[in-house]
């Protein structure tokens, strides 16, 4: 009876083994497919940022300079379609990747979201004494995660205002964003983009998250970071 059960517990841990080893694995392959997507993303963007939006630039400066002979309805015109030019390859790179968050960092690049915003939308941010910059991987992530949250806000919850809260906790790094809008039953949209990308990203950083939502009052994302988990960034590309 004995070596019958020991056989049992056996077969179970094994399972239990194989089990985690398959959970593990598709984390990685989550990991490793947005990782190549922010790689090529970051290529991208910074060619955008770095060639076109420098050329773009340097044009404007020869425009400025130019001797029209008297026509400046033509001049102003030129200008301000090169204006546009040099908003739109900076809201593009943007969107693709944010090209400066490494030297900025993630609390003046989130600031940087709310300016751009603050006609549409009245965002405020509440950042903790003692929050420390982190991997760039994860800073990434959580102003991918905070960007695809409020590109769903405007698009759907016809909410006006939005709350992000940022702290170190012992342990852990807590993240908050919630709004006032009509909010959403998850079962019926779990399988859309916009909740799959942000959550893709947020299994890409081994962390917990809730969702409190209460129809026509608003949705909140709650995300917990262990720091323990943090080091296992520190090769991550940028």
């Amino acid at each position: 009876m004995l070596a019958y059960r020991a056989f049992i517990n056996r077969i179970i841990e094994e399972k239990n083994t194989q089990y985690e080893a398959e959970v593990q694995h598709q984390k990685n392959l989550v990991l490793e497919n947005i990782r190549a997507q922010e790689e090529e993303r970051k290529r991208i963007a910074v060619m955008i940022h770095d060639d076109i939006g420098n050329r773009l630039n340097i044009l404007s400066l020869w425009l400025n300079n130019l001797d029209t002979k008297g026509d400046e309805l033509i001049r102003k015109n030129i200008a301000a379609q090169m204006s546009s030019l040099i908003d739109a390859a900076r809201t593009i790179s943007h969107s693709l990747y944010p090209v400066n968050l490494d030297s900025v960092g993630l609390v003046l690049y989130i600031e940087e979201l709310i300016a751009n915003l603050s006609n549409r939308i009245n965002i405020s941010l509440n950042v903790g004494p003692k929050y420390k910059k982190k991997n760039i991987f994860i800073e990434v992530q959580l102003y991918r995660i905070i960007q695809e949250f409020t590109t769903n806000v405007l698009k759907h919850s016809e909410a006006t205002r939005v709350w992000i809260y940022i702290k170190d906790n012992p342990g852990n790094l807590s993240v908050v964003i919630s709004d006032n809008g009509q909010s959403f039953e998850y079962e019926a949209v779990k399988k859309g983009m916009g909740i799959k990308n942000i959550e893709s990203r947020i299994k890409s950083m081994n962390a917990l998250h809730k969702w409190k939502n209460i129809m026509n009052k608003g949705s909140r994302l709650i995300i917990k970071i262990p720091y323990a988990n943090e080091s296992s960034y520190q090769d991550s590309p940028d």
